[in-house]
């Protein structure tokens, strides 16, 4: 009897104790009202923000609200998952419009945002039919808001007619326009609102390098990385940390930065004598960029599924650097933390002039069953209470309670003096750091999605003989012949990813991309492989 007692004793204790420990304010518990967001956010800007406008409608309504957080994946999950949820219900709602018939045409062109609508809707062809009566409807995939992810992602989102105008832009007239306190509508090339009101950037974002002071220190070099060319460095062969551009639309941006600071430099510092004009100067600032891509493609540790893991990695030693959207590496650092010492063991930093500043937004998605609770947290969002969440230090007056985000808000008063105490990056002035780059959309904008196929083609398919390669030509101190070899770009120049490349991804049969793709797969391993096998014979 008594082993028995003591058997039921533990077994109370195990399922008792978890309610007993469970903290009395939960975030996940009944409440009046219920807002539901889909978000790659991670937990921690989830917790305290859930926690801060939980409080900031309390005060205002008297009503209590909780937020039903969605989390597929990152961005990229995100985008298919919206693009998928929205044909169901349009669906639904096309047929029952007189009976209409769900044909190809209807499928494929009410989100298509090159179907527009003519002047008189007795017109309308069966696309611009289907395109109306979606940008008229109220079709809904249950979710009310679209939280985080670049620009390019809510652009696209907006263009589909997944994203409607939330109406803060308009209500708020003083937040918004050139003067010196207010949100400019691009800076350095980037956007960071829609004129519709349709999304609305509430905090800035950069890209850059994460290390482990350690690690370095390991691998005896004796000065950290500077610049995006220094993850190429065979000082770090097998120690840099990636992630799959396919799978993450941050991950496609850093490359991008890549990119875009290839070419500005090669439109700077023509070659000597030439004649190059800009057109020029892009192709060949894009080849360069490819081949410092393949470099650290080459070099890489592995090629992650998730941006998150990157710098995570770095912090614990498992890598010696890697690429990092500013916030993951700024806050895994603070995480991070020597607790004694209070010195951090990871690094993070923008490379100058290699990086500009975007925006992640806020957008109000068709169809929100709650619209006015919507449109409240993204005025909270957007207000100065809510923008300090993201830079203040835990503890700070109304700062965050158990994470310090360490991001850079929006809205610019938030970098004046009287809040530099607070702040956890007081000497980060993104409005400044602004100045030294310049987006050109027209560069590469319209080559975001071939960015990702090229990465995939050429080094996340083809790694063990890209590796392999690369490992072989450093040995034999670059010989000319397989570095010519390996580096050869030709079948993803500029032209080629405008053209064959962009037109194969753009095609609605997706056999002709996956040919596409096997295709210069096969190209790649045997070009690394005939170049390793030129380094071993010193040629």
């Amino acid at each position: 009897m008594a082993r028995n007692f003591f058997i039921v004793l533990a077994l109370v204790a195990i399922v008792g104790l978890p309610f007993l420990l469970r903290p009395k304010d939960s975030l996940l518990a009944e409440a009046d009202e219920t807002l539901v967001i889909i978000t790659p956010h991670i937990e921690a800007i989830r917790y305290e923000y859930a926690r801060g406008f939980r409080d900031w409608y309390k005060a205002r309504t008297g009503k209590t609200v909780r937020i039903d957080w969605r989390v597929p994946g990152g961005t990229t999950e995100i985008a298919r998952y919206l693009a998928g949820g929205y044909q169901a219900p349009f669906e639904t709602l096309w047929r029952g419009r007189n009976k209409m018939h769900w044909s190809d045409v209807a499928q494929k062109s009410f989100d298509d945002p090159k179907i527009k609508p003519g002047t008189d809707a007795a017109k309308d062809t069966e696309a611009q039919m289907a395109r109306r009566v979606f940008l008229d409807s109220n079709a809904s995939i249950g979710i009310d808001l679209f939280f985080g992810g670049g620009s390019f992602d809510f652009m696209q989102q907006a263009g589909a007619g997944r994203l409607v105008d939330c109406g803060f832009v308009r209500d708020h007239p003083e937040l918004f326009g050139d003067g010196p306190e207010q949100i400019p509508q691009t800076l350095g090339g980037e956007p960071f609102y829609d004129k519709e009101g349709r999304w609305i950037g509430n905090v800035l974002s950069s890209f850059g390098i994460c290390y482990n002071y350690d690690a370095l220190r390991r691998l005896g070099v004796r000065e950290p990385p500077r610049n995006w060319n220094d993850l190429a460095d065979p000082a770090y062969f097998g120690q840099v940390a990636l992630a799959d551009p396919n799978m993450s639309g941050v991950v496609t941006k850093a490359f991008e930065m890549i990119i875009q600071q290839r070419i500005d430099t090669r439109l700077r510092n023509p070659p000597p004598g030439s004649n190059q004009d800009e057109a020029q100067g892009v192709a060949a600032g894009w080849a360069e960029a490819m081949q410092l891509i393949q470099k650290i493609g080459a070099g890489t540790r592995y090629f992650t599924d998730a941006s998150t893991k990157m710098p995570i990695d770095v912090s614990d030693s498992d890598a010696a650097l890697g690429m990092s959207i500013d916030f993951y590496g700024r806050f895994q650092a603070e995480s991070d933390r020597d607790p004694r010492t209070g010195k951090e063991r990871m690094h993070y930093f923008n490379p100058p002039g290699g990086t500009s500043i975007g925006v992640d937004p806020i957008g109000l998605l068709r169809g929100s069953p709650h619209p006015a609770l919507a449109r409240a947290f993204i005025e909270y969002v957007m207000s100065v209470d809510g923008q300090k969440l993201w830079c203040f230090k835990v503890g700070a007056p109304g700062g965050p309670q158990k994470y310090a985000l360490r991001r850079s808000p929006v809205r610019r008063e938030l970098y004046t003096p009287e809040f530099a105490s607070y702040r956890s990056d007081p000497d980060v002035q993104p409005y400044d750091e602004a100045k030294s780059f310049t987006y050109h959309p027209a560069w590469t904008a319209p080559l975001f999605n071939p960015i990702r196929f090229i990465v995939r083609v050429m080094c996340i398919e083809p790694h063990e003989e890209a590796r392999d390669a690369w490992a072989a030509i450093i040995k034999a101190n670059y010989p000319p012949e397989a570095m010519r070899v390996f580096q050869n770009v030709e079948d993803v120049d500029y032209s080629d990813s405008k053209g064959r490349i962009g037109d194969a991804l753009k095609n609605p049969d997706k056999l002709v991309e996956t040919r596409l793709a096997a295709k210069l797969t096969t190209h790649f391993r045997a070009q690394y492989e005939h170049a390793g096998e030129l380094a071993r014979a010193g040629k």
